[in-house]
């Protein structure tokens, strides 16, 4: 079955190109029947190459070499497809998860003029993202790197005809172009000093880990420091960690469904598998590994902060996105990769399962997505409601849902490594549970608050948008038992299948008395958190905010220090460089050429006056001057 994986992103591709040519005379109901079925044969495929995998007998990873890439005398880069256990569990993600979004959009945007052109966006972001986790160098992975970056313009832009949405795009495409620079920069790195940019060895090509990890190579720490801060420079900007996340938020520009396909089970979980597939560099950078996991652990506090006081449905949940997205760079920091990919599911579970849900309500709101307007929906939308309390569960990280496995796991690991770094993370969980029941009891509990015409037409959504939720919602609750933590049972299934592509770096065992605690630990603070925000927002006063409440309100004001330190000065520098470089400069030059020819046309055209004796005197007078050169020129 490994032999077919090409199939995997040949469908989406194909169902790109059928939307993306006739989109404009096919059917809605055809495109979206044609984008759905594309993915879900994908997830097919994905599903048996994920038992053959998992089977006992299987010896991996296996190359799939398709055609031969880039091939010159010192250099050969094929383009080939790796199957392992990593790989494996990310297609299951992206075409499982991806495919309920599918499905959830073909009656979400419905009524859209432009759906079987959004549904060919769809197809082709899906792609891009599975060429991204399948590329076996780094390469290959660069090319859905970019490909991803391409089609989150096209979708969060997707109502280009509001301005303040395609400026979302171009704000993405820009902020994830300057942590591409990063990721290029490391990959000539890598090219300088390897000559290979295949992870593993296979016929014609050597291997970067290889070489990485052989006895005796003297590779130089800092060689290795270099290259992989490269790498997670482009890793802040795909999966939105300081100080390249603030494009994140503002992608909720786009159609909801986009919103869950970009947080949950694509774009920004692709830092998070470029730095476990590059395990063995990194853990041959301890200082960048430092880096990694102090950056993480800031961006998922500030995030939590700046989720508390915000009043867009999809605003929290993308600020809790940012959040959980700095967990897993804080696990990856702390060299438990495999704990940092369980993340990376369970997330996208439950995560998808918030986005599709804010979807549902807003859908039934009339487009509304200011929750002080909102309230007492679950009396009207009762099957959101509990599947939306689900996903509130699960990323507080209640017991016996996913959330709960993966977020102990990730504080377990870190508390062996670093205990103030544990208290931290432990500050950022328990505001976690704080905004997200306050989201959740200003939705759907209390009185409603909106208009009379919003109150008329409230409504369950219709079966192919609840259907979606309640699939995710159940993976929320039994997603993390393939990761039950030691003191609960002998076998760990994720951490014995990522075993053979995964290699964790620094974790250290905990005794049960230890882990029991602390898991006591952020079960309580979250419980009491959800109490706090059930105590505050059971009789909701919006005042107008002041102090702290208004500076989280308008995000820290970092969209502006960006502004005004940035994109102002690079303004300014623009328009100077405009006037004086440009048109005074290069142009004038350009110009003043094209005048001064046409000037001495203008003139020299007065010599053709038609008087055949001026003709015969320039021709004397010419040939006086060829006699008279020709005579210096012998002498």
């Amino acid at each position: 079955m490994a032999n077919l994986v090409y199939l995997v992103p040949l469908f989406p591709l194909i169902g790109f190109l059928i939307n993306g040519v006739f989109w404009k005379r096919m059917p809605k109901t055809l495109g979206g029947v044609i984008g759905c079925l594309t993915i879900l044969a994908s997830f097919a495929i994905s599903l048996g190459i994920f038992f053959e995998v998992r089977a006992a007998g299987f010896q991996g990873p296996v190359i799939v070499n398709l055609f031969d890439f880039i091939q010159s005398d010192k250099l050969y880069i094929p383009f080939s497809f790796q199957v392992d256990a990593l790989s494996t569990l990310f297609l299951l993600i992206i075409t499982g998860v991806g495919f309920l979004i599918h499905v959830y959009s073909t009656s979400y945007m419905g009524h859209d003029e432009g759906m079987v052109k959004y549904f060919s966006f769809l197809n082709l972001f899906i792609f891009f993202m599975l060429l991204l986790v399948l590329g076996a160098n780094y390469l290959i992975m660069f090319i859905g790197w970019e490909g991803v970056g391409l089609c989150s313009y096209l979708l969060i832009g997707f109502w280009f005809k509001n301005r303040d949405f395609t400026n979302a795009g171009k704000k993405a495409f820009i902020m994830n172009r300057i942590g591409d620079l990063g990721f290029l920069v490391g990959m000539l790195l890598v090219l300088f000093n390897f000559h290979t940019l295949s992870y593993h060895s296979a016929p014609g090509t050597a291997g970067f880990f290889e070489m990485l990890t052989a006895p005796g190579s003297a590779i130089p720490a800092s060689t290795c420091n270099w290259i992989a801060i490269c790498f997670f420079i482009g890793a802040t900007g795909k999966s939105a960690q300081i100080p390249l996340y603030t494009w994140l938020p503002d992608a909720m520009a786009g159609p909801t469904p986009v919103s869950a396909l970009i947080h949950a089970a694509t774009m920004v979980t692709a830092g998070i598998y470029m730095i476990a597939r590059s395990g063995a560099l990194y853990s041959l950078a301890p200082m960048t590994l430092n880096i990694v996991a102090v950056v993480g652990l800031a961006t998922a506090i500030l995030a939590a902060t700046i989720a508390i006081r915000q009043y867009d449905i999809k605003k929290v949940l993308a600020y809790s996105t940012v959040s959980q997205l700095g967990f897993m760079f804080l696990a990856l920091g702390v060299g438990a990769y495999t704990t940092a990919v369980f993340h990376v599911m369970t997330h996208a579970f439950f995560k998808a399962l918030l986005f599709l849900g804010s979807g549902s309500v807003i859908h039934a709101m009339g487009g509304e997505q200011d929750i002080r307007k909102m309230g007492g929906l679950g009396k009207h939308m009762r099957l959101t409601q509990i599947t939306f309390l689900i996903g509130c569960l699960a990323i507080s990280g209640i017991p016996g849902f996913s959330g709960f496995f993966s977020k102990d796991a990730i504080l377990a690991n870190v508390f062996t490594q670093n205990p103030v770094m544990y208290g931290l993370g432990i500050l950022a969980a328990m505001m976690t549970a704080f905004y997200m029941f306050r989201l959740y009891f200003l939705t759907f509990n209390g009185d409603f608050r909106g208009t009379e015409d919003q109150h008329h037409h409230l409504h369950e959504s219709p079966a192919a948008m609840t259907i979606p939720l309640v699939i995710l919602a159940i993976l929320s609750i039994v997603g993390g038992y393939i990761g039950l933590p030691e003191v609960m049972s002998e076998h760990n299934a994720i951490d014995t299948f990522l075993a053979p592509a995964v290699t964790n770096f620094g974790e250290h065992k905990l005794v049960p008395a230890t882990e029991w605690g602390l898991m006591g630990i952020s079960v309580a603070v979250s419980v009491i958190m959800i109490i706090v925000a059930w105590s505050v927002n059971r009789k909701p006063a919006f005042a107008v905010n002041t102090g702290l409440a208004k500076i989280l309100e308008n995000k820290w004001y970092i969209d502006e220090l960006y502004e005004a330190i940035i994109v102002k000065p690079l303004a300014a520098i623009s328009g100077l460089l405009d006037k004086f470089v440009e048109k005074r400069g290069i142009d004038g030059v350009v110009n003043g050429v094209g005048k001064t020819v046409r000037w001495g046309g203008d003139r020299l055209r007065l010599l053709q006056s038609g008087q055949v004796g001026f003709y015969i005197f320039i021709m004397v007078l010419g040939i006086v001057v060829l006699f008279t050169l020709s005579f210096f020129w012998i002498k």
